[in-house]
């Protein structure tokens, strides 16, 4: 009989796609969803909102919109020092703990053109001018260059949005935005300073919520920490542990979370750019083929829109809009079986409806 013990590749996808409410859609208000996903990647405005369509019974565009501009919910650097759409209570929480990410990002880019700088004077000056007025990226430098002529703005300005815990002001950010977008700290934006770090510990358990089962280097990976070997065997107590069927790596989950037999079926579903489930371990096999990943990842750290068929990354998508007809373009990495090209087109057929809901004229084209 299989060892309980050791999970496959499988089994790690089926109980990640569980998750990440990816094996059935989930009536789930928007906020209620991005507390259970830890978050949503957001470096672009759009996919937050196709992330949450895809793992919603019902969601609205103006749900998440409403949620940005009532400042419940929030966009800015998170996990791994890249952007994300959180609930503003999350930022809150997270942050704190995330900090240490930033400081060493703002260090591996940009020691040099800081060297000698007070950094604390550096961030202090930036939030005066932000909480002063909310202001662009331009409108930033300006005020940098100006207080340090001597120094690179651009370095400075990138170095303050690592050092100092700032949002994007609403309406940049939200569905259909694009261009410079005004930035806020979170004390002016919320109301409300952020509190001390309490530790990664709490992080670490909604991530198996989320996530699991994992290992230490995926929890490292998906938030960007280091040294978190000791956290995880500090939480030993109240977790469980497998093995990974490939790799042999331990693996930590929370004792009553989700974990499908590895036969359940998993339905079609079309994930936007840097969607949380193909950037959150540093092993990913469970959904997607290092080949794959090769194809789906770019060289300046994108991460395309994929299609889950059987639970696996099996293509890209895009949309391509002319005048007032919007077209979905699906490339398989390999032919679709007759049964799983039905399901694809049913589902590209659901996110055009979503997605372009606005266009006169709407299709599906397999590239």
């Amino acid at each position: 009989m299989p060892d309980p013990d050791v999970l496959d590749n499988r089994a790690l996808g089926r109980a990640t796609l569980a998750r990440q409410l990816l094996l059935r859609r989930h009536a789930m208000t928007a906020t209620e969803a991005m507390e259970h996903l830890v978050g949503l990647q957001g470096q672009l405005a759009n996919p937050p909102y196709l992330g949450l369509w895809s793992r919603l019974s019902t969601f609205a565009i103006t749900d998440l919109t409403e949620l940005l501009t009532s400042r419940k919910a929030v966009r800015g650097g998170l996990m791994r020092g890249t952007l994300h759409v959180v609930t503003a209570r999350d930022f809150l929480r997270l942050r704190p703990v995330l900090q240490p990410v930033h400081d060493r990002a703002q260090r591996g880019f940009f020691r040099r053109d800081t060297e000698g700088m007070d950094l604390g004077e550096l961030a202090a000056f930036c939030a005066s001018v932000l909480d002063e007025r909310y202001s662009t990226n331009v409108e930033l430098r300006k005020a940098l260059a100006a207080k340090w002529p001597e120094r690179n703005a651009t370095s400075l300005l990138h170095s303050v949005q690592y050092l100092l815990p700032t949002v994007y002001v609403p309406p940049g950010g939200t569905w259909g935005t694009g261009g410079s977008t005004p930035l806020a700290t979170v004390d002016s934006w919320l109301g409300t300073p952020l509190p001390e770090s309490d530790g990664p510990s709490e992080m670490i358990l909604r991530y198996l919520a989320a996530f699991g089962p994992a290992s230490v280097k995926d929890i490292q990976a998906w938030s960007g920490l280091t040294r978190l070997k000791q956290p995880v065997d500090e939480l030993r107590p109240k977790l469980v542990t497998f093995r990974s069927a490939e790799s042999g790596v331990e693996l930590f989950d929370l004792p009553d979370a989700p974990r499908p037999d590895a036969g359940t079926p998993a339905p079609v579903r079309f994930l936007p750019e840097f969607d949380n489930l193909l950037v959150a371990h540093a092993d990913r096999t469970r959904v997607i083929s290092d080949e794959h990943r090769a194809i789906t990842n770019t060289r300046n750290g994108g991460v395309a829109a994929t299609v889950l068929v059987d639970g696996k990354v099996a293509g890209r998508w895009r949309l391509v809009r002319a005048k007032k007809a919007v077209t979905l373009e699906i490339e398989p990495f390999a032919p679709f079986a007759a049964s799983d090209r039905e399901q694809v087109l049913a589902e590209g057929e659901a996110l055009l409806a979503f997605a372009g809901e606005d266009a006169e004229e709407r299709n599906v084209r397999f590239v």
